[in-house]
């Protein structure tokens, strides 16, 4: 294994830039020296004023690998993390074909995935009304949490869910520990009918922030009876904060993630005849947006994820227009680190409150805060390093996703990386990727999981 030194002015360490050198060796942080520190025979390089942070870790990620690799995959996906600081990912049961509800699914994704991981993965389980059986087995086959549905997910073979549905395997979440993760969205079919479907304000009054509350106030029921670990995905509603804010008050079971397509861009600002803005929940008013980045200011909104969702193009509707016919979600992983530093910027909000959001918090969601997460010894070399400063416009010629339309194409961005460490192997230099499957399969409690995997093998 490689045995080397790097060195910045900037390394984000116990919440604070400071200037340190990293000894790297056996794929490990070996050692932290304070200030610059060479080390005869170890190759030595100083990234100067550039910050040295850990590796991002995007724990809601749609790959579509096997069965609907059209739309993305995990060469193309993981390829584009790398570039974009990323070197630990989640990827959710849908939209794989078949979806994650089974062991074999999950063995098939699992296989799929072999030579194709420039970063690590691990993988979710999914929770549909006619799988409760399976739930335990997912778990001890290395899922780091059961995702359901509480309305139509855009896939016929991941139905939504009810209450009875999560009130009868909150038991084993329970038993294991293992978070679930809820799409809350709970439709009542009280909203006007399509007149335009190309238009966005009516997309958007498809979809109220009503049923965004109903469903979390579902999920918060859940959470209070079983005493369960809840994570609510993509929230959109600021009308729902207060009584989330509430609920983490009382509990340390409750964790809540916003993406950053919430945080850039508002719905006055997007055309008619534009689904390449489609996801759900939508993407709602500028005032509404503001009150999730008070949220977030505040700590109610645990960290950000990409919800990378990609189509192609005729999926995606972008030559009929088609808000409605259109598959909804935003393909936006390699960019989270440039928008969301561009965002925090302009807002005058310290790096230091940006940087444990993409880090170390989600880290501690996934069990993973004692070997990712954070710069100190023994911790996995999983590093990216990156000029705060620097400008560009996003073209499609830096793009790694396998489909280059995205609501991000012509935007100035703030914020390159330039360098991404995978297990202290040198998977980006320059922007561009120049080593590939470095990254590795991850099970939630590995070491637990081996045993039962044995057992229910044969």
């Amino acid at each position: 294994m490689a045995v080397f030194l790097i060195h910045s002015k900037r390394c984000f360490i116990e919440n604070k830039f400071q200037e340190a050198t990293l000894y790297i060796k056996d794929r490990s942080i070996h050692y932290v020296f304070v200030g610059q520190k060479r080390i005869d025979d170890v190759p030595f390089t100083s990234y100067g004023n550039f910050i040295i942070m850990p590796g991002i870790i995007d724990a809601h990620v749609h790959i579509n690998e096997p069965g609907r690799t059209e739309w993305e995959g995990f060469d193309t996906a993981t390829q584009a993390a790398a570039v974009g600081g990323i070197t630990t990912l989640i990827e959710m049961p849908l939209n794989a074909s078949p979806v994650t509800t089974t062991i074999d699914a999950f063995r098939k994704k699992k296989e799929a995935a072999k030579e194709k991981l420039h970063v690590n993965c691990g993988f979710y389980g999914g929770l549909i009304p006619l799988n409760a059986d399976e739930i335990e087995h997912l778990i001890t086959f290395g899922a780091f949490g059961i995702k359901g549905f509480l309305s139509h997910s855009g896939i016929d073979e991941f139905p939504k869910v009810n209450a009875e549905h999560l009130k009868a395997i909150a038991p084993v979440l329970k038993q294991y520990d293992v978070p679930l993760l809820l799409h809350c969205e709970l439709e009542d079919g009280e909203v006007l009918e399509v007149q335009n479907p190309k238009s966005y304000q009516e997309y958007l009054n498809s979809r109220p922030q009503r049923w965004e509350n109903n469903a979390i106030d579902l999920a918060l029921e859940i959470q209070r009876e079983f005493d369960i670990k809840v994570h609510i995905v993509h929230l959109s509603a600021s009308e729902s904060i207060e009584k989330l804010a509430y609920r983490k008050s009382k509990t340390d079971k409750l964790s809540v993630e916003t993406c950053p397509h919430y945080l850039f861009f508002n719905s006055e600002e997007i055309p008619d005849e534009t689904p390449i803005f489609k996801c759900a929940p939508p993407i709602r008013e500028k005032k509404n947006n503001g009150l999730l980045w008070d949220a977030i200011e505040k700590g109610i909104i645990d960290f950000i994820a990409s919800d990378h969702s990609p189509a192609p193009a005729e999926i995606k509707q972008l030559g009929s227009g088609d808000f409605f016919a259109a598959w909804g979600g935003i393909s936006g992983l390699q960019f989270t680190l440039s928008v969301m530093n561009t965002e925090f910027k302009s807002r005058g909000i310290p790096l230091e409150k940006l940087i444990p959001m993409l880090t170390q918090k989600p880290a501690e969601f996934l069990g993973l805060e004692s070997q990712k997460g954070f710069l100190k010894k023994g911790y996995d070399a999983d590093i990216v390093i990156w000029d705060d400063t620097s400008e560009y416009v996003l073209t499609e010629e830096i793009i790694y996703h396998r489909h280059k339309a995205t609501p991000y194409l012509g935007r100035k961005l703030k914020g390159r990386v330039t360098d991404t460490f995978v297990n202290g192997c040198h998977v980006v230099q320059a922007s561009k990727c120049i080593n590939k499957n470095k990254g590795e399969l991850l099970e939630r409690n590995a070491h637990k999981v081996a045993t039962v995997n044995n057992s229910i093998e044969g």
